[in-house]
């Protein structure tokens, strides 16, 4: 079963930014040969029953999520059941995700600190309006998301490579766990960048599993059939 997971998705179901239906997602994802999709949808995880019954009807193993707007950037939330008020605290969401025995991922932090501009502050640094943007990888390892998230999204599909390698080289230097992610919206750009576990996963329980075990590393190259793990 999977072990190639595309952690970061967004379809019309939860996110009113995406053009990429659920059913066009398996669609495509079976077209790429992709096994496992974490659908990370904005407004909260889906309805667990009813994605219960969506699942059903696929062979992909598919994992109910959310990506979470937090004072402290975007955090990928896996194992939680709803949104709940205060979630947009990152210490809040990162302390129920502990209870709940989930798992958070800083998403695309540096997106906007080196690459194309972002109206106003990028997302890591908008609580902190007199804080300097980093300008070299040893500049942002005190950031305190990286005290509370249990990994680091070090390639997004919706960022610049150089951001993109500068979260790796953080991370590195952190010496935090890595993801990967697409961050797709629509079809276009599904599977670019991924999640390669050790371990094979046939559940949403068993991709917890892995995700604490650390046994993962970001790859590219899935839409090529070049799959290799992602260097920065």
């Amino acid at each position: 079963m999977a072990r190639i997971f595309d952690l970061h998705i967004h379809t019309t179901k939860g996110s009113a930014d995406s053009s990429l239906t659920p059913e066009d997602l398996i669609l495509e994802a079976e077209r790429l040969g992709l096994r496992g999709l974490c659908i990370t949808e904005h407004s909260g995880p889906w309805d667990r029953h009813e994605f219960e019954r969506f699942a059903s009807l696929h062979n992909v193993v598919l994992v109910r999520a959310m990506e979470a707007d937090t004072d402290m950037g975007h955090i990928l939330a896996f194992g939680m059941d709803t949104y709940q008020s205060g979630f947009n605290k990152a210490e809040v969401l990162c302390r129920a995700a502990r209870a709940e025995g989930g798992f958070v991922v800083s998403a695309h932090p540096f997106r906007g600190v080196l690459g194309r501009p972002m109206p106003g502050r990028p997302y890591l640094y908008r609580s902190m309006p007199d804080e300097p943007l980093p300008t070299v990888p040893a500049e942002a390892l005190d950031h305190p998301v990286f005290k509370l998230a249990n990994a680091i999204e070090v390639v997004n599909g919706g960022t610049s490579d150089e951001e993109n390698g500068f979260a790796m080289e953080v991370a590195n230097l952190l010496k935090m766990p890595v993801t990967g992610g697409s961050d797709a919206h629509s079809t276009h750009g599904l599977g670019r960048f991924v999640t390669a576990f050790a371990d094979e996963i046939q559940s949403e329980a068993e991709f917890l599993t892995a995700l604490r075990s650390g046994k993962f590393f970001p790859a590219v190259g899935l839409r090529s059939g070049q799959l290799r793990p992602y260097s920065g």
